[in-house]
């Protein structure tokens, strides 16, 4: 006899499976690939959302100025001023149609996910999405986002710092149509790109955090625990440098106020404004020094020294230079492109991501509501995989009403993330296209550089060997690695 059920009529503790993982705990360091930090002698760093973290007020604040950008500069109607930054509109990873103005999330496999295609802030029906991709939610290859997520038709914005740039696309695009005025979505795209980078090439950013840090310092946080790896790690004797493409005036006062003024006494090489990801694949800008005010030298470069700052270069001469190859290296940043793709697959350092979503991320996965609807969800899906080979009226009837609620159990799972695009680790069961290029870019992944303060520096990452498709889960190793206790956690917690 077949029954349809439903889990809101059960509690939480009966539906979840005994063992059901609710501890997932966001100071770990996750393993894409095993990585044993006693192999690790030299730890390179990237600056902006690496050593430095900086909070939420500061995409604002991007906003806001990108939007005056774009009004004032560009001459773009004035009534773009009325619509304020929405900080829970977009999330990391999302892919953009330059041409059709959609902002949309793409799974590992290339494939739309239904219901998260937005033009402008108003979701696009999935029957009219159809439509737009020629009766598909396939993005073909050669349209999709290049190397570094910049393709010819589609952009992907892998940047946290890019997060404004996607809420002021889907604000002018709902401006231009609630109004019904015509306009081209290429030429909005390309000006509202030069507007952000205009806030970034003509130093606000760099000028609002330098003024914060003499006052309240609300846009850099995190400066004792970046202070405390930098020591753990330079007391233990590994090599440390640095390679950010901000420039060295921008550091230096971010550095001090984290680290104190002789902050370079941590670094072996120190380089700035060194523009990657050109930096990892361009044999031909060479190093120049800069002396005690940041002015440029003309000398040639011949090593890279201990308490000197270096601008631009390349990184053929950086190993040149340092002789430091291979799986010894291991190089923290937050852009999977532009700071860790050419170093893993060109020149075998070891890699590790700063994913700051991953705080509020596993916060949702460790909720019984979470735990709840992917349980009941996941058990429908098997009872549809087995009741589908059933043709009978009533066996059709039952598995149309547990599809029907499958798909509101995505929907509600989603939103408990974000309500637009959900998790930027998934789709509804895949992997998302972000997830992909995190797995194959990063040996390990963290919220923060602090988490590694929970580790010994002789410590190994094990990924988990979760079950291929064909392989049955037979041996005990699924105990996932967020719940497992971090070694050093309670000791490393007066840092916090």
């Amino acid at each position: 006899k077949l029954v349809t059920l439903s889990p809101f009529v059960f509690p939480a503790p009966d539906l979840i499976p005994p063992g059901a993982c609710n501890l997932l705990n966001s100071s770990t360091i996750y393993a894409n690939n095993e990585v044993n930090l006693a192999e690790v002698d030299i730890y390179g760093f990237d600056y902006d959302y690496t050593l430095a973290q900086y909070s939420n007020a500061l995409n604002t604040m991007i906003y806001n100025k990108a939007r005056e950008f774009l009004i004032e500069h560009f001459k773009y109607p004035e009534g773009i001023r009325k619509y304020d930054y929405l900080s829970n509109f977009a999330v990391r990873g999302l892919h953009y149609d330059i041409q059709k103005g959609l902002l949309m999330k793409i799974d590992a496999f290339h494939y739309i996910e239904p219901g998260t295609v937005y033009r402008g802030l108003s979701p696009v029906p999935d029957e009219e999405v159809l439509q737009l991709f020629g009766g598909t939610f396939h993005v073909p290859l050669q349209q999709d986002s290049g190397f570094y997520g910049k393709g010819p038709k589609v952009k992907q914005f892998m940047d946290i710092f890019s997060i404004p740039e996607m809420t002021l696309l889907a604000v002018a695009n709902d401006f231009f149509i609630t109004n019904d005025i015509e306009y081209d979505p290429v030429h909005l795209f390309k000006d509202i790109s030069v507007t952000v980078g205009m806030v970034h090439l003509k130093g606000y950013m760099y000028k609002w955090i330098m003024e914060d840090l003499g006052k309240n310092s609300f846009h850099v946080f995190r400066g004792d625990e970046t202070d405390a790896v930098l020591h753990r790690l330079a007391s233990s004797g590994k090599k440390l440098f640095l390679i950010t493409n901000s420039p060295f005036s921008f550091v230096d006062r971010g550095m001090t106020h984290m680290v104190g003024k002789n902050w370079r006494d941590f670094f072996d090489v120190v380089i700035v404004q060194a523009d990657k990801p050109h930096f990892f694949t361009d044999c031909i800008k060479p190093f120049r020094r800069l002396d005690g005010n940041g002015d440029l030298r003309w000398e040639k470069i011949k090593s890279l020294d201990k308490g000197q700052i270096y601008k631009q270069g390349n990184l053929f001469d950086f190993l040149r230079l340092t002789g430091w190859r291979g799986s010894k290296v291991l190089y923290f940043g937050d852009h999977l492109y532009s700071d860790l793709a050419d170093l893993m697959l060109r020149h075998g350092w070891r890699t590790a991501a700063i994913v700051p979503e991953l705080e509020q991320e596993t916060k949702v996965v460790s909720t019984d509501r979470y735990g709840m609807n992917l349980t009941w969800m996941q058990a429908l899906t098997g009872l549809m995989e087995r009741l589908q080979t059933h043709r009978d009226p009533v066996s059709k009837q039952v598995f149309l009403e547990w599809q029907k609620e499958r798909e509101e159990l995505r929907v509600m799972t989603k939103n408990l993330f974000n309500p637009q695009f959900g998790s930027i680790f998934r789709t509804c069961h895949n992997p998302t296209y972000f997830s992909r290029r995190l797995c194959r870019f990063s040996d390990v992944y963290m919220t923060s550089l602090s988490c590694l303060l929970n580790y010994d520096l002789s410590y190994t990452f094990y990924p988990r060997r979760t079950p291929l498709q064909h392989e049955a889960p037979l041996w005990m190793d699924q105990l996932c690695t967020g719940c497992m206790k971090t070694p050093f956690l309670e000791e490393m917690s007066h840092i916090r």
